[in-house]
């Protein structure tokens, strides 16, 4: 077991315009489970999540709602943060909001650090822009003269001068940085989207609006009148979280030296993988280690589910009829981790039935109703560590959930045959110590199975673990029949 070595996660920080929907509760879900995996191997985690609080997305939304931008700002950010306690995220995640005081002094730092190494500079533009994105569009990037991502939303032409980063610069160093690290980019066919990407030349991008017309953000160092572009802000809270500037130790021991990884969503490969890279390399700062891409929830037909096309699923709807783990399992074991997959209540429930209740639900119920039965004290189980798992691990430092979540359900599956097989609840009446001996084999598997549900359900984790050690099983079915 590797000791107290240090190891840092990330989501990325989702705009507060709306509720959370379940896209982002699968993406911190994954980050937790990362997280969880990673302590329970003898890692020193810092796990962090936040919310992206600044832009003109968020300044029309105050607007439009009669609010001002921190008013609207602070009441969805509480929404995110309950997310914790909803989804049954580590305690000790790092919350981080865009506009804390310290992040915004951080994103100064950041950007007087690159401006100081020759990476910014001023200049008159044109340009196409997308709200929905925060982004500025090519031609060739729209479809009908609209974002594909934001259809309902019309593109805006801004024309006025603007402080640019230095993009252009960085094509061979981002190159290099890919050729270094094979597996920067997980999965590979997103690494090779922006490999692509980079190969086929950058271009300088504007960083920041006019304070006159966006008002809503972080003042350019040395120049009031422009407020920072909504990206290069909140990208700065990978390494603010960490107390930088002011505090190196923490930051050079989890980000210089932790492997840092992030999680983000596929509309998100260019900014985290590319312009964020670029943005650390002129600020002289370490690259990131691994950039994880999921793919979309859809809602069904593989439409994307998204706040602006309004066929979210919302997470605190969910919990609230089936509980946390059922929606953490369904998001770890049939949501694929990588590609688009569909996610209906239909689905849903049908699974929540066939694997959770009837599943192991009904296994941990049989194997703890035959040993308080059958065993006149608790089972001293061997509690064995994740390491004992190969395949497992294997599964989990690729970031395969949803192999991680079948390695599991297989050992059900097994634990479950095994019940129907040798019947120890009918071999009690004619050989008692070898139906005692099974029971006692079964309680085991049944510990083996909590100690591998722990990064993926940690409550299932613990009432499993909690019924074994009072030979009793739970006094409410750990999922109830719907």
């Amino acid at each position: 077991m590797p000791h107290n070595k240090p190891f840092y996660i990330t989501t990325t920080l989702p705009y507060v315009n709306a509720d959370p929907h379940v896209g982002f509760a699968m993406e911190i879900i994954r980050a937790d489970a990362v997280a969880r995996y990673k302590t329970l191997r003898g890692y020193d985690v810092f796990f962090n999540t936040g919310t992206d609080e600044h832009g003109m997305k968020m300044e029309r939304a105050a607007r439009d709602a009669g609010k001002t931008p921190q008013a609207y700002v602070d009441a969805y950010a509480e929404r995110f943060r309950g997310l914790i306690d909803l989804l049954g995220i580590s305690p000790d995640v790092h919350f981080i909001r865009t506009t804390d005081e310290h992040h915004m002094h951080a994103a100064q730092a950041f950007w007087k650090l690159c401006a100081d190494n020759g990476y910014i500079y001023k200049k008159e533009y044109e340009a196409k822009y997308c709200v929905g994105c925060e982004l500025e569009k090519t031609d060739s990037e729209l479809v009908d003269g609209r974002c594909p991502e934001h259809p309902n939303k019309d593109i805006e032409i801004i024309k006025e001068e603007n402080y640019f980063f230095k993009f252009s610069a960085f094509q061979e160093k981002l190159l290099a940085l890919y050729e270094a690290r094979p597996d920067f980019v997980r999965p590979d066919v997103r690494f090779n989207n922006i490999k692509k990407f980079v190969e086929g030349g950058l271009q300088d991008f504007s960083i920041s609006r006019l304070k006159e017309k966006m008002s809503w953000g972080i003042p350019v160092p040395g120049d009031d009148a422009h407020v920072m572009y909504v990206w290069f802000d909140a990208l700065v809270n990978y390494v603010s979280t960490l107390g930088w500037p002011e505090d190196t130790e923490t930051f050079y021991r989890y980000w210089g030296e932790g492997n840092p990884v992030q999680y983000a969503g596929k509309d998100n490969l260019r900014q985290q993988s590319a312009i964020w890279q670029a943005m650390l390399m002129a600020a002289g700062l370490p690259n990131t280690y691994t950039v994880v891409i999921d793919g979309f929830i859809t809602g069904g037909g593989g439409v994307k589910m998204s706040k602006s096309l309004g066929n979210v699923v919302n997470p605190y709807d969910v919990v609230s009829a089936y509980g946390t783990d059922a929606l953490r399992y369904f998001l770890l074991r049939h949501v694929h981790p990588f590609e688009d997959s569909d996610f209906t209540m239909e689905r849903f429930a049908d699974d929540y039935t066939a694997h959770l209740v009837n599943g192991l639900g009904n296994l941990t119920n049989r194997i703890l109703k035959m040993s308080e039965t059958y065993v006149d004290e608790p089972v001293p189980v061997i509690k064995k560590r994740l390491e004992d798992f190969p395949t497992y691990c294997e599964s989990a430092d690729m970031f395969e959930w949803h192999k991680v979540a079948d390695s599991v359900w297989e050992k059900v599956g097994a634990a479950d045959a095994r019940i129907q097989e040798s019947e120890p609840f009918k071999l009690v009446k004619t050989d008692p110590e070898k139906a005692k001996k099974i029971v006692v084999e079964l309680v085991q598997e049944l510990s083996d199975i909590a100690v591998l549900l722990a990064p993926l359900l940690p409550e299932t984790a613990r009432k499993i673990e909690e019924g074994i050690a009072k030979n009793k099983k739970p006094e409410l079915p750990l999922f109830a029949r719907k």
